[in-house]
């Protein structure tokens, strides 16, 4: 019985990765080992619909699960009992002003069923080096100053490839991704990738996609011209009651 190796990626940053059609079954999605995490590295790869996933001591390995799982930016569901709550929250969401914080309470947050965190220090620092290019933004959930919840992840054309949350106070992470799906929508970009199916995206609105859906619809998006550089001013502060409101078609 022969057992299915990924292929493996060379020291070339400029070396393409195999089709996504070729990734394995099982592990599912696996596509790749090998390669880098430079800059040019991971926009290819994600314009393409593949992520670096590994654990400490591990080669890089780059996955493109089918299905995928995404959401629409008009499609995140909170429930009703939790919109309520927030009409008199206090809580404020922002944009790239406190990225390291983010990555890092990302990488500190126990994950069911998961020992140790997938975000290595040669991870932290790739995604710090795409924050700084304006490739990578974090979005901060704020109680009086104080984080409580955030999310981070790539942006490239008008798609957002979702990376991590966390949640260091009750529903930070919701309020976190109901806030970026609320300017994302409010900019025109339809998606947020979410990487891998689990049952918590899917209660929050998350939808199964076949991988080749996928792959079609952010090679259009993907290829929109949007500059890169700092989200802070754009995003502005969104107050976390303002969220207390589904959008329409939500």
């Amino acid at each position: 019985m022969s057992i299915e190796l990924p292929a493996w990626l060379g020291d070339d940053p400029q070396a393409p990765f195999p089709p996504v059609s070729r990734a394995l079954r099982e592990p599912d999605g696996l596509l790749a080992a090998g390669g880098d995490l430079s800059p040019a590295r991971l926009l290819d790869a994600y314009a393409r619909g593949i992520f670096p996933w590994y654990s400490e001591g591990q080669p890089i390995l780059w996955w493109s699960p089918d299905p995928r799982m995404v959401f629409r930016s008009d499609g995140v569901h909170l429930s009703t009992r939790f919109r309520r709550s927030l009409r008199g929250s206090g809580w404020v969401a922002c944009a790239d002003t406190a990225f390291e914080a983010v990555i890092d309470a990302c990488a500190g947050s126990p994950r069911a069923g998961q020992h140790g965190t997938w975000i290595t220090p040669a991870m932290r620092a790739a995604y710090v080096a795409l924050h700084r290019l304006g490739h990578a933004h974090s979005v901060e959930v704020l109680d009086q100053g104080r984080l409580v919840g955030g999310i981070y992840g790539v942006a490239i054309g008008r798609v957002f490839f979702g990376e991590s949350m966390f949640s260091i106070a009750s529903g930070g992470s919701k309020v976190a991704l109901a806030a970026l799906a609320h300017r994302l929508r409010q900019w025109g970009w339809p998606l947020v990738d979410a990487q891998v199916e689990n049952d918590h995206l899917r209660r929050l609105g998350a939808e199964s996609w076949p991988r080749r859906d996928f792959i079609a619809a952010i090679a259009d998006l993907c290829g929109q011209p949007v500059a890169p550089g700092p989200w802070t001013e754009r995003f502005g502060r969104l107050p976390a009651s303002e969220l207390a409101t589904p959008p329409t078609g939500g």
